[in-house]
């Protein structure tokens, strides 16, 4: 027998809940949908990493060229839709902007197929970020009203598997693609699936309460604009998770984007190969490590609530270790065993980061805080990340030939993890005296 629905109005629009909705195996099925969502989102804008290589050799492009299209191309828009989109996820029905999104940018990553150069590839890479841009605060803001704050962390772990599944599957899949049908197909036929997932969330997804596990006494009001910028962005925990994660995730975009041009330069090995053994080194390290990561950061916030910066912290500088042995290897097989293990590490961290932007923020101002964190994710961790690497690499290129490109990207690397540990460490420094900490005692 279907559960009934019962209409909540607030404010401009009806959110239903159903009882199965809080408790059972309907909200997992919504993580399962947001999840897939998430992969298909990196895998859309980072199938482009397998594909550089054929792309630079038919348009004739410099490793800057290429940065620019992996990161500007993208993340300028990105942030910029992620705004509006983010101002009416706190007010409006959040899955169907996640649906709509999808299906945009999933069609304009078929339309990078048809790129005649540099300026047209950019153009169509725009459209990947646009639609992107406005599925990520809807879909974070939806799984913290679908799990209670003990199980916040845990949720978002799953979520981040997403984002490694993306890596994974665009590298795996892109490649096979790319050498079976080339890299114009690729593109073409890896946009294609998010069209049917957008579909299955706009059908299937009831949209739930907002604050459903706000403390007692939550403002569920949306405040003025500029309100709301301003309580965001004077509040140091939020900020320092945000600013945190944008310089840490100049690692994970560097590895996502980069690694399968170090090897082949590096190794001799096709495109195909690459995907294949790079896209399952990202499966084995992408997936265990953020459900271990989620795991940890519950227990260890059971405990003190400052773990949701100390971990990312420690992570932080943690996985540039293996990454070094890794870049410096000479064995195929050392390389992408040192590798795995880097970033399993590294993925660890997105729970607590996540699940910490989304506690230390009022429910109304939940979309858009993650439309601020990105939008300072976007612009440093890829746009400059990706972009710096590329002019180190082509500096470096005279004198260190096809090392150039691996010792960019460990030096960029490096200095990141450094930043981001001292950014989390003054941010758990912040949790006591804002009332943080207070406010996750009595929540």
């Amino acid at each position: 027998m279907a559960l009934p629905r019962v209409p909540i109005i607030k404010g401009p629009t009806i959110e239903a809940e159903a009882p199965g909705d809080q408790r059972g195996a309907y909200r997992w099925y919504v993580l399962a949908l947001l999840t897939l969502t998430s992969a298909f989102s990196v895998a859309d804008r980072l199938v482009f990493g397998i594909l550089v290589e054929d792309i630079k050799a038919e348009f004739s492009l410099s490793d800057f060229e290429l940065g620019l299209l992996g990161g500007a191309a993208f993340s300028l828009v990105y942030v910029l839709a992620g705004f509006p989109a983010a101002r009416l996820a706190d007010r409006s029905v959040r899955k169907n902007i996640v649906a709509a999104a999808i299906g945009f940018w999933s069609l304009m990553t078929a339309v990078c197929g048809l790129a005649t150069g540099f300026w047209t590839l950019f153009m169509a890479r725009t459209g990947v970020g646009v639609g992107e841009g406005c599925s990520g605060p809807s879909s974070q803001s939806l799984v913290a009203d679908f799990f209670a704050r003990g199980e916040l962390a845990k949720a978002m772990g799953y979520l981040t598997i997403g984002a490694s599944m993306g890596t994974a599957g665009g590298l795996l899949i892109g490649g096979q693609l790319a050498e079976a049908f080339g890299w114009r197909w690729a593109f073409a036929l890896m946009g294609l699936p998010g069209l049917l997932i957008g579909a299955l969330i706009y059908l299937t997804v009831r949209e739930p309460v907002r604050g459903r596990y706000a403390p007692a006494g939550t403002d569920m009001a949306q405040q003025p604009l500029g309100a709301t910028i301003r309580s965001l962005v004077t509040n140091r925990v939020f900020m320092g998770l945000a600013l945190g994660w944008a310089v840490q995730i100049m690692i994970g975009y560097a590895l996502a984007f980069w690694m399968a041009a170090v090897m082949l330069r590096q190794f001799p090995i096709s495109t195909g190969e690459v995907g294949l053994y790079l896209g399952f080194t990202f499966f084995l390290g992408g997936i265990p490590g953020p459900i271990l990561g989620g795991y940890v950061t519950q227990w260890l916030c059971g405990r003190d609530e400052r773990w949701r910066a100390w971990l990312p912290g420690a992570v932080s500088l943690g996985c540039v270790v293996p990454l070094a042995l890794s870049l410096t290897s000479s064995s195929f097989v050392a390389f992408l065993g040192w590798f795995g293990l880097a970033y399993a590490i590294y993925v660890a961290s997105q729970a607590g980061i996540l699940s910490g932007i989304q506690a230390s923020v009022e429910p109304a101002s939940r979309g858009f805080a993650v439309a601020i964190a990105l939008f300072f994710n976007n612009l440093v961790g890829q746009a400059l990340g990706l972009a710096v690497i590329g002019a180190v690499s082509d500096a470096l290129a005279p004198t260190q030939g096809a090392s150039a490109l691996a010792i960019a990207v460990f030096g960029v690397c490096l200095a990141s993890g450094l930043a981001a540990m001292a950014i989390f460490a003054w941010t758990a420094a912040q949790m006591g005296p804002t009332g943080y900490l207070e406010k996750m005692r009595t929540g």
